[in-house]
């Protein structure tokens, strides 16, 4: 009977010992997967983001921020895990020059007195060229009274 004892207990603690490195095992490449998700979304969505016709304009590089937050959360509600809850924060969205900055938190399985653990993933990105700028268009980005940094106004816009 002691040995039968000894042998359940030997198999008890394997399959618990073997659960706890599941878990550690899924935190941890977990946060990994949801790095490179947040980073290549984010790179994606911003270049869907960059507006041509405002370029085209004024030689600066504008970013739409309606459509880079309606492009991520697209891209990324179509990649994530379907196991896991996550909470998208948008922190700074800057249209000129295109930098974003994005909090994602993942909640887990693992959890300790109905707390659950969660992965915590920034991500801060901006736009690089190799374009020559244009001094003009910088001059007066820097004008409050220019129309250089506000959205352009198309004529169907006008007539509303």
């Amino acid at each position: 009977m002691n040995k039968a004892m000894l042998t359940v207990g030997i198999i008890i603690l394997a399959l618990m010992s073997l659960l706890l490195i599941n878990v550690i095992s899924n935190y941890e490449t977990g946060g990994e997967l949801d790095y490179y998700l947040v980073r290549e979304t984010t790179e994606a969505a911003m270049q869907d983001a960059i507006d041509v016709e405002y370029y085209r304009l004024n030689l600066l590089i504008r970013m739409d921020k309606e459509k880079f937050v309606e492009s991520f959360l697209r891209r990324f509600a179509d990649s994530v895990d379907n196991t896991r809850s996550y909470s998208v924060k948008f922190y700074d969205i800057n249209e000129v020059p295109p930098k974003v900055s994005v909090k994602v938190d993942s909640y887990t399985v693992l959890s300790f007195n109905d707390q659950q653990a969660n992965i915590s993933t920034s991500y801060d990105a901006i736009v690089e060229t190799d374009y020559i700028s244009n001094p003009q268009a910088e001059i007066e980005l820097q004008d409050p009274n220019s129309d250089v940094g506000k959205g352009i106004v198309k004529s169907s816009d006008i007539n509303k």
